[in-house]
């Protein structure tokens, strides 16, 4: 039996898992806890609702009805998307391979306002170790985070640069760091460099020259994910083609991260649409 994974339990998801699933596809989803819907007091421009619903109480009727279909739902933090025998999501505790992917987390999240970070863009400062470890072989840099994510673009970077040191701005250490791994708590004030990266300075004054910089705070969001494997980005949209379609066989995109109107209906639209177009392109693969 064909499967897929959809990296997201909000309507994008949830709402491509409904077709998938009925479609004879194995569907799972996997999530690490609620998005923007789970904080949301009271919608009430939603079709088929007289009176306001909850966004909590909205989620949970969704995947209720795709538990229903026997959609697996899973809570695991998903970290990066490869290609090994064929696409597969990478989690804290697993792997799993898919004959289709949809990312459906939402938008992603903002950067940090650290000066020099936004200037050094693709100067040295980097969202995707798998991409742009290369560029940085042999040298010491830093990762800026503090938890699983950053911990999983650490290790992707350990094999190739000279050093890695994990700077986590002042807060607390959410994951078990290696040795291999130098750790730093001090709050960053700058990110240095005129034509690219050349060091971090905190806030206390010390200057730890690095070569690059790479940013995984909190957990990765769609645009992260999407650019590990290539797929085209524009600031913190994914592009797709009018089918949901990433540059990426086999990869699709849904919901707030493909930008436009940030809306439950828009995100249960593009959810059918990504569902009904990935069904088209495994039949075909599989025909």
């Amino acid at each position: 039996m064909a499967n897929i994974v959809i990296i997201g339990s909000g309507p994008a998801g949830v709402s491509a898992s409904l077709y998938t699933q009925r479609a004879g596809i194995e569907t799972t989803i996997l999530s690490n806890g609620g998005g923007a819907l789970s904080k949301t007091e009271k919608i009430e421009n939603y079709y088929g609702f007289a009176q306001p619903i909850s966004g909590p109480e909205l989620e949970q009727a969704g995947l209720a009805g795709a538990k229903r279909l026997g959609v697996t739902v899973l809570e695991e933090e998903v970290v990066g998307i490869t290609f090994e025998e064929k696409l597969t999501v990478l989690t804290t505790a697993n792997k799993y391979p898919a004959d289709g992917i949809i990312l459906a987390t939402g938008s992603s999240r903002k950067a940090p306002k650290i000066k020099g970070l936004t200037e050094l863009e693709h100067k040295g400062v980097s969202y995707c170790a798998v991409c742009d470890a290369f560029f940085h072989r042999g040298k010491d840099v830093a990762v800026l985070g503090n938890g699983e994510y950053a911990l999983h673009e650490a290790l992707e970077l350990l094999p190739v640069v000279h050093s890695v040191t994990l700077f986590t701005d002042g807060q607390a250490l959410q994951a078990e760091i290696p040795d291999s791994i130098k750790v730093n708590t001090q709050r960053i004030d700058e990110i240095v460099g005129t034509e690219a990266v050349e060091a971090v300075r905190t806030t206390d004054g010390e200057i730890f020259p690095v070569n690059g910089v790479f940013i995984a705070y909190g957990i990765a969001g769609s645009t992260d994910l999407a650019k590990k494997i290539g797929a085209l980005t524009e600031g913190s949209r994914i592009i797709v083609d009018e089918n949901m379609a990433t540059n990426i066989p086999g990869l699709y995109a849904a919901g707030d991260c493909t930008g436009g109107l940030l809306q439950i209906s828009k995100a249960v639209y593009e959810g059918a649409k990504a569902a009904t177009e990935l069904i088209k392109f495994i039949r075909k693969q599989q025909s």
